[in-house]
């Protein structure tokens, strides 16, 4: 945790989230036959705790999107999707385009 008591969390396989542990960043492992109940609950409870961050594995948030969106746009926490370790599926990538779009009014990648 950091000094004003805020941390990051990343969810999503053991095999992807595990290792960030080692840089100070709290792993939630899910299976991908997770609900979207449980994905709801514990967003819930990363919204009622101190995190800040939410990294998520793209599978997970390309699965449940309409949850992640609610949850950032009801709370102060980023969420962000991060490659598991079969590889990226660009929605890290999409996603940053269309932040960048929306803040310049252009796409500045193409």
């Amino acid at each position: 945790m950091s000094p004003k008591g805020l941390y990051m969390a990343a969810l999503g396989d053991y095999e992807s989230v595990l290792p960030l542990q080692a840089v100070g960043i709290q792993p939630f492992v899910v299976k991908e036959d997770i609900s979207e109940a449980e994905v709801g609950k514990l967003l819930h409870r990363l919204m009622d705790g101190q995190c800040a961050v939410v990294f998520v594995v793209e599978w997970l948030f390309e699965q449940y999107a309409h949850l992640i969106d609610e949850f950032v746009s009801n709370s102060e926490i980023s969420a962000i999707p991060i490659p598991n370790v079969k590889g990226s599926r660009g929605i890290g990538a999409e996603l940053l385009r269309q932040w960048v779009e929306q803040a310049v009014g252009m796409d500045i990648f193409s």
